[in-house]
């Protein structure tokens, strides 16, 4: 649902194909943080996502009410997710709100 709400922002905002592809593959990355990661011993739990344009910069905010960051011997993946999307975005901030959780701000730039 993530990736198609965005795609459908990002295409009403006229983002070319290869910012879509960044954007797409960052936003897949974090909300499956969220998913495996976040609410591992919990049967449920909310993921947030927020996209806001700002002249030429797109604002990509995705949160959750998680456990928030914390190193997990038992992880299923390799720890590379985080990293790519450092490399597809501008810039990527992840702080842990004070109301709990994590929240990952992400920045593109838009070329049309």
């Amino acid at each position: 649902m993530a990736r198609r709400a965005l795609t459908d922002f990002l295409r009403s905002q006229a983002a070319d194909p290869r910012t879509l592809a960044d954007v797409l593959l960052a936003v897949s990355e974090v909300v499956t943080n969220c998913v495996v990661h976040a609410y591992r011993d919990r049967p449920v739990g909310r993921v947030a996502m927020e996209a806001e344009r700002s002249g030429d910069e797109l604002v990509l905010l995705v949160s959750d009410r998680g456990r928030g960051m914390s190193p997990r011997h038992d992880s299923p993946g390799l720890g590379l997710g985080l990293p790519l999307v450092a490399t597809v975005a501008e810039r990527v901030d992840i702080t842990a709100p004070d109301s709990g959780g994590t929240l990952v701000s992400m920045y593109f730039t838009l070329r049309s």
